[in-house]
Formats: structure tokens, C-alpha cells, sequence
């Protein structure tokens, strides 16, 4: 189905949706959970579900990453080789998604979403207040930047969240820091893997521009609740969107035969 035989209602639908995905996103990471299936639905093919799901995701996390500078909640010179090499990352892993099989991603992927769940909810004082930093600015940028960014633009879920653990348990930042830094973060590799797709002729201009804006109007009121909240929203958030996340990964990858397993033992 191309975008121009979609009607006005699913044009709509799909702005709210990427209003809910934004907000979710700039505080917990996981959006995309909700938007991807969704471009999946009216009927674009996977490639260009995949890229146009990178136009508009940028959109919600532009308007939290602008936010959080103009609240001072960044610096953007601190973080000058994490934004570097995290554009870097992202760009070799667009490229390289093109001509690898990411199965073996897609099955430890689930694996990963978990564990991050239950580090937080294992350690509850985890980012509750800012520690000594384990890396300086420079190895963390090679090490979470580039890494991270690489894996976003290889695969993509769950980005927010591994840029956020990676500031809580390397830079010290207390959760609310880390959540604001996480989205600069991802904005960056959001960029990077746009601009190759843009290139690759895939993104589904109209689809992507209307969800575009409801994913600022979203991210921006999650970016308010997250420095006017903090800890005591991002925790919980993150918790619950890892371990969703897991779940709609793992029946993603196994779904056929989680479903056959079902209904025999029914």
C-alpha cells in the first residue's frame, strides 16, 4: 500500500500514535515499539517501515534533546566525542544491516532489554545520586558512543535505554542526568542512520512527516515530566518498558512456535 492511498483517519491515528510512542521514548526509551508495528500495519514494507520509522523518531527526540540543553540539563561540549563517535557508530551500522544476517542479534537481543530491567529493579538506589565517573570522556565515548550508535543503526530497539545504563554505571549520572544525555545520544544516531536511508531512497516522506509532529509534542511533555519528576517516574518506566520490550521481542523471533507450544498444552 503506498502512502498516498492511505485515508486522512490512519494519517491521524498514526500522529497519535507517534504522540504516545514520543512521550514513552524520552522517558524509558522503547518507542519504537509502538511506531514500527504500527507503519508495519497500513501496509508498508519492512524497509521502508524501517526507514521512515527513523524520520520520525527524530522528531521526538529533537524536541527532548533541544529541551534538555535549554535547561542546562546538557552540555554539548562536554559531550562533544560521545556525539562524534556515536554518529560514526550509527552510520557503519546502517550501512553494514544491508549486508549482514541480524538473526543472531535479534535472538540475544531479548536477553539484553532483561537484564537492564533487572538491574534497575534489583538495584533501587541505583541513579538516585550522581557517583565517581568510571570512564573519562574520550573511552566512553569509543566504548557507549560508537557502541551503542553502532548497534542503533544496525538494529535499533531499545537504544534509549543502553544509552541511559551506559551514563548511570560509567559517567555516575544519577537517572535523571543519564535520561537527558541518553536522548542527545540518540538523537545523534537517529541522524546518522536517517541520512543513509534518505540516500537509499527508502523513507515514506508523508507517513513519517505527520508522525514527525506528534512525536515532538510528545517527547516534549515526557522531557518536562522527566527534570520535574526524575527518579521516582524513570525507574519504574524503565523497568516496565524493558521487560514489554522483551516480550513483544521474543514472540517476534519465536512467535510461530510460542503459539504452537500454546496450543498443545491447551
Amino acid at each position: 500500500m503506498e502512502w498516498f492511498s492511505l485515508s486522512v483517519e490512519i494519517y491521524i491515528i498514526l500522529f497519535f500514535v507517534a504522540m504516545l510512542a514520543g512521550f514513552i521514548d524520552s522517558i524509558a526509551g522503547g518507542g519504537g515499539l509502538i511506531t514500527l508495528p504500527a507503519l508495519l500495519s497500513v501496509g508498508l514494507p519492512p524497509a521502508q517501515a524501517l526507514a521512515t520509522n527513523k524520520l520520525q523518531s527524530i522528531g521526538g527526540s529533537f524536541s527532548a534533546s533541544l529541551y534538555f540543553i535549554r535547561r542546562k540539563a546538557v552540555d554539548l561540549k562536554e559531550q562533544r566525542w560521545a556525539i562524534l563517535l556515536t554518529f560514526i557508530g550509527a552510520m557503519i551500522g546502517a550501512i553494514l544491516i544491508q549486508r549482514i544476517n541480524a538473526d543472531v542479534l535479534r535472538s540475544i537481543l531479548p536477553l539484553l532489554v532483561i537484564a537492564i530491567g533487572l538491574y534497575f529493579l534489583l538495584s533501587p538506589k541505583v541513579g538516585e545520586a550522581e557517583r565517581q565517573k568510571r570512564l573519562s570522556a574520550l573511552p566512553f565515548a569509543f566504548i557507549a558512543g560508537f557502541g551503542i550508535g553502532f548497534y542503533d543503526g544496525l538494529f535499533g530497539p531499545g537504544t534509549g535505554s543502553f544509552f541511559a545504563l551506559a551514563y548511570v554505571t560509567l559517567q555516575g549520572f544519577n537517572l535523571t542526568k543519564s535520561t537527558a544525555h541518553a536522548k542527545v545520544l540518540n538523537f545523534t544516531s537517529n541522524l546518522a542512520s536517517l541520512l543513509f536511508f534518505i540516500l537509499g531512497g527508502k523513507v515514506v516522506w508523508a507517513i513519517g512527516l505527520a508522525m514527525l509532529g506528534g512525536q515532538v509534542i510528545g517527547a516534549r511533555l515526557g522531557a518536562r515530566m522527566v527534570l520535574s519528576r526524575g527518579q521516582k517516574l524513570i525507574r519504574p518506566m524503565l523497568i516496565v518498558v524493558s521487560f514489554v520490550m522483551s516480550c513483544k521481542l521474543i514472540y517476534d523471533s519465536h512467535g510461530a512456535e510460542i503459539s504452537q507450544w500454546i496450543t498443545r498444552f491447551f
